[in-house]
């Protein structure tokens, strides 16, 4: 999908038509392998690092802000160039959020009102500094993961309740207060209201159109992989990273795309099955706060392709093009492996 949505464009401009496929292979590799490290070492070690482990990615949080260690793209300061390579830490504080989460809650034999602050502040850190970016998306769900897993720890209903008002509130003083950057609220108007608007807002609503629209085209069986007309043509925008839905449903059209559905819908089961068979509170944790990952990742790409959900930028696991996300997805079902590895062991 990332080889059709980009070697048009690329042959045209004279570069290599197989420069972001080979990349994206690269990538593959390289996720493949810390996949397996994770899944190897045991998630008891795994979890006595997990604070060292959000120290780091607090701190590359603080240093991107910084115009002189990170860089800004699409008026976002995400990233650290290295080189040839572009890490985004957000990415990596979303592995770290489940870690530490896992290892707080699982010690606590009880979840009281206090260990809920406690939780819940350690997680308002990375969060807060992750929207500040500004990069909403990874914000929300962090926010989502985190509830999850709270929840999976037992928190108390009147506390989730509690919480979930707390975030409506916030969610509210923040569009009163002007919180939120311009494009944000472009996105979020064109999502409630699509087709009006203009500026910053058609832009939005043209991505939706498009998006939409491509999508339909493919019909039940799809135009063929490398046949896409929107596709070839290069008319949906950052179509190979945060609209790569576009092109399978283009492409491999209705059948293709509920396979790509399906086989997410697979590895949610069995993040959800390893997660009840897990040989203590920790594994379960890690496996509840990875399935939150992993689903609500996929329900919000694919539902703002199609116009369900606003554009939020989060990839698409495994098939949008992008390196940071990419070894960040296999190392999170590393760590639903390695539970799952260890589901019989001192039970």
């Amino acid at each position: 999908m990332v080889y059709s949505a980009t070697r048009v464009q690329l042959a045209a401009q004279g570069i290599d038509p197989h420069y972001y496929l080979k990349r994206q292979a690269i990538w593959i590799v390289c996720g493949l392998a810390v996949m397996t490290v994770v899944a190897l070492v045991d998630y008891q070690r795994l979890a006595r690092l997990a604070y060292a482990g959000y120290v780091i990615a607090i701190l590359s949080l603080v240093a991107v802000l910084s115009h002189r260690l990170g860089s800004s793209q699409y008026g976002s300061q995400r990233w650290f160039n290295l080189g040839p390579l572009e890490v985004q830490p957000s990415e990596l504080a979303v592995l770290a959020l489940i870690l530490v989460t896992a290892s707080y809650c699982s010690r606590q034999p009880v979840m009281t009102a206090r260990h809920l602050v406690v939780v819940s502040a350690v997680a308002g850190v990375p969060i807060l500094l992750v929207y500040k970016q500004p990069d909403l998306g990874t914000a929300i769900i962090m926010g989502v993961v985190l509830a999850a897993m709270l929840v999976c720890a037992g928190v108390r209903v009147r506390y989730l309740a509690f919480m979930t008002l707390l975030s409506l509130i916030g969610v509210i003083a923040a569009f009163q207060l002007g919180l939120l950057h311009s494009y944000q609220l472009s996105r979020l108007t064109s999502f409630l209201h699509p087709g009006t608007g203009t500026g910053s807002l058609s832009s939005a609503n043209y991505n939706f159109t498009m998006a939409k629209t491509t999508i339909a085209s493919g019909g039940l069986t799809g135009s063929g992989i490398g046949h896409g007309a929107a596709t070839n043509g290069g008319y949906v925008p950052q179509q190979y990273t945060d609209f790569i839905f576009t092109a399978v449903g283009e492409q491999l059209g209705f059948a293709g795309s509920a396979l790509v559905i399906g086989l997410f819908g697979v590895i949610a089961l069995r993040m959800l099955r390893a997660a009840q068979t897990a040989r203590d509170p920790l594994g379960r944790l890690l496996c509840a706060g990875a399935l939150a990952f992993l689903a609500f990742s996929v329900f919000q790409n694919i539902g703002m392709n199609i116009g369900l959900m606003p554009i939020a930028g989060i990839p698409l696991p495994f098939l949008s093009y992008g390196g940071t996300a990419l070894m960040v997805f296999f190392a999170t079902v590393g760590l639903v492996l390695n539970v799952e590895m260890r589901r019989m062991a001192r039970r």
